[in-house]
């Protein structure tokens, strides 16, 4: 029985980044010999076991052979005839199938050290396209790594790209998707997760809405980066670096899915656009079943976003219907989420980058003299005519009364 550290400890271990989970594998052993030794089993699909003390994942060394499609149809040999490079072989990429026995000599049969000095995702086998959910998983390390320069190797890109023209990405597991977009998002470079996909013709199966926005124009005036789609990973780089909240890079992600199904006569002009793309996000968010906080933000987004952007130009009466379809008097970080969402729109434009927003400080104003207002003092000190009026109405009246009195003192500023 023999015990080797294995997977994403190697990796970062030798590209000196904290490891986080350690993982691994037991080669020449059995579950009956595990238990014996005070493992615990878990998990349905192949013996693995969590360490008595640690709680650490060990697996038994395993072999896979696809026998049916989907993440699940594969079946697995964990016997103990199955050894270290067979067990490696089954793994996604080369710089993932390294392991260290426990003298700290590192097993690397198939080059994965090489591929880390040489920042290349590789995939170890053709076998890796018998996982199509891998397609995600590279372009996640891809987004991850990004700082350090890695590529896809052009051989894994061909590979890739092959799995996605064939359909095998049809059988994926909508939720696994999810969770696979949802990591890529809360990558160092979200774009680069994005623009992967694109690349090897994947995001045209998951998420087709943000594929059909490229070669989709804008005028220049306003977005020198013309292509929609281009202007669509600015937003996301930009998202990416103004917070770390998947929710707000989601968000910024597909605020303009409307924009590809806008009147083709009108174009670039893309009147409408803003409901037009509640429909499409409301169908992104059913077929993949996105999580209701993502979905709910990325809507008022969609909805909201050009309002946000000549906020100056707005009645009262609007800003204070904006507040209140946000729910912003009750959930001001809702409102954060959105305003940072929306600015990585203003500034995910060739040469816009490094501009200043105010209308974020603008609306955050406005809230501020709106939540100021002493609504159980309203109520309590009501007389005359006051007693008369809806409680409701009454609060209205004092809060777009608050508004335009701060509208007015916004204006008044040098």
């Amino acid at each position: 029985m023999e015990f080797y550290l294995v997977g994403g400890a190697i990796r970062d271990k030798l590209l000196d980044i904290p490891v986080k989970d350690k993982d691994w594998v037991v080669v020449g052993a059995n579950r009956e010999q595990m238990l014996a030794l005070g493992y615990t089993q878990v998990g349905k699909g192949f013996p693995v076991f969590l360490h008595p003390q640690t709680k650490q994942e060990y697996a038994l060394a395993r072999t896979e052979t696809k026998i049916a499609p989907g993440y699940t149809g594969f079946e697995f040999d964990t016997s103990q005839s199955v050894s270290l490079e067979q067990d490696l072989q089954r793994r996604d990429l080369t710089i993932n199938a390294m392991a260290q026995s426990e003298d700290g000599e590192i097993i690397d049969p198939y080059q994965g050290r090489r591929d880390l000095e040489q920042r290349i995702l590789r995939h170890v086998s053709p076998a890796f396209s018998e996982d199509p959910l891998r397609v995600l998983r590279v372009a996640r390390f891809a987004a991850r790594f990004s700082h350090l320069g890695f590529e896809v190797a052009a051989e894994t890109m061909a590979l890739m790209q092959s799995m996605a023209a064939g359909g095998e990405l049809d059988a994926l597991v909508k939720e696994r998707v999810w969770q696979e977009i949802e990591a890529g998002l809360s990558t160092p470079d979200p774009a680069r997760f994005i623009q992967v996909l694109r690349d090897c013709g994947a995001l045209k199966v998951i998420l087709p809405e943000v594929d059909n926005l490229f070669g989709v124009p804008q005028p220049a005036k306003y977005h020198p980066e013309i292509d929609t789609g281009i202007h669509t990973l600015m937003c996301l780089s930009q998202a990416g670096k103004l917070s770390l909240d998947p929710v707000v890079r989601w968000a910024a992600l597909v605020h303009d899915v409307g924009k590809a199904i806008t009147d083709k006569d009108k174009w670039p002009s893309h009147f409408g656009h803003e409901t037009l793309g509640l429909k499409l996000q409301a169908e992104i968010s059913l077929r993949l079943k996105v999580p209701n906080e993502f979905s709910q933000l990325a809507a008022l987004v969609c909805e909201h976003h050009t309002k946000l952007h000549r906020i100056t130009e707005l009645r009262p009466q609007t800003l204070l219907n904006l507040l209140q379809s946000m729910d912003a008097i009750r959930r001001p970080q809702r409102l954060d989420k959105f305003l940072l969402s929306c600015e990585a729109d203003a500034r995910g434009r060739t040469g816009f980058e490094e501009r200043d927003y105010p209308q974020r400080q603008y609306l955050l104003a406005i809230l501020d003299a709106v939540r100021a207002l002493d609504i159980a003092g309203l109520l309590e000190g009501r007389d005359g005519q006051d007693r008369q009026t809806d409680p409701k109405q009454l609060i209205q009246q004092h809060r777009l009364q608050a508004i335009t009195n701060k509208v007015a003192a916004l204006a008044s500023e040098p």
